[in-house]
């Protein structure tokens, strides 16, 4: 009998997945808390940007029962864990796919996660997700696994695979992908998200640029301080990356190579800005917590920023980024 997946969130990244499990014969079913989701997928099946339907049944998450034998892919933003948390079985087969670090995610035994490093857009009221950008996803061990668990991920790993939409690789260890993946969303989303641009005026708008590359440099210090294994994700190692930005010129010619892969693509808080709820505890507020003594003014400064936006319902804009800058300490963009 073919393998039974609950997929929850039935967004860029949950369609993405799923279309390879499709097309390996896994059984699948969609968990949307969006109604007119739900109802859209039901009616005309979910699909892959310019690829034929796939009819698969599509649950309201209110009305979702899992069984403990099946597979959940968690595919939600870390703000919903606590709900879906709640409904899981005693055991189940969890595999998260998830940008940032849940406390209560990361307290449950389960042995495998995957990040990905594509980008894949999805309309709100619509299962029809579009690869954006073009990564590739990493599944593997969270914490020491037996051969039947590492065996599972594997024939998950090719399960998903299948799609032939992005590489996906099984990797020993997954947390160095997951911490390298939170080195760059934690300053690209917020930059981003709240001055409500795409991902690309980071290298084109001078102050966003001032911004993000200082705010790439703590996270990294951060994660080094806190001794976290980083692995490369991208066309170059986290390491890589920081000694880049430290020499003089160097950033400056990247940035024109990096600008047109993040054209017209947008972080998935973008959304959420002003919502009154973001991931932004999951993102900046794990690399406060880690930081130990190691100062890291960017990142509390961020924090303070989205909050003030998201407590004040304010709309996203540029000069969000102008009194972020003003708040920092002397020296802080230097």
């Amino acid at each position: 009998m073919p393998p039974t997946v609950h997929i929850l969130g039935a967004g860029g990244i949950g369609i993405a997945a799923a279309a390879g499990l499709v097309r390996s014969g896994w059984n699948v079913t969609m968990v949307d808390a969006n109604t007119a989701k739900v109802a859209s997928g039901r009616r005309d099946g979910m699909r892959i940007h310019g690829g034929p339907a796939m009819p698969v049944p599509f649950v309201a998450f209110d009305a979702w029962e899992p069984a403990a034998n099946t597979v959940v892919l968690l595919c939600t933003k870390t703000f919903d864990n606590a709900a879906v948390l709640a409904r899981l079985p005693a055991s189940p087969l969890l595999v998260p796919i998830q940008n940032g670090y849940d406390p209560h995610l990361d307290a449950l035994d389960h042995p495998c996660e995957a990040i990905a490093s594509f980008v894949s857009a999805c309309p709100a009221d619509r299962p029809e997700a579009r690869i954006t950008r073009a990564g590739c996803l990493h599944i593997g061990a969270r914490r020491p696994a037996n051969d039947m668990q590492r065996e599972r991920m594997a024939t998950l790993a090719a399960a998903i695979g299948a799609s032939g939409l992005f590489p996906v690789h099984l990797v020993d260890d997954v947390r160095p992908y997951k911490a390298a993946k939170l080195m760059y969303n934690a300053a690209i989303s917020p930059l981003a998200a709240g001055a409500g641009v795409d991902n690309a005026a980071l290298l084109t708008d001078p102050l966003a640029n001032r911004l993000f590359f200082a705010l790439l440099l703590e996270n990294h210090a951060i994660l080094r301080h806190a001794r976290v294994p980083l692995a490369r994700i991208g066309p170059f190692h986290p390491d890589v990356v920081a000694r880049i930005l430290r020499t003089p010129l160097l950033p400056q010619l990247m940035r024109h190579f990096f600008r047109p892969s993040l054209r017209g693509t947008y972080c998935s808080m973008a959304p959420d800005m002003g919502s009154g709820r973001t991931e932004m505890d999951a993102y900046n507020g794990h690399l406060v917590r880690i930081a130990g003594d190691l100062p890291c003014p960017i990142n509390r400064a961020v924090i303070d920023m989205v909050d003030r936006i998201s407590g004040q319902r304010l709309a996203p804009s540029p000069t969000h980024l102008q009194d972020l800058a003003a708040a920092l300490p002397p020296g802080a963009l230097a």
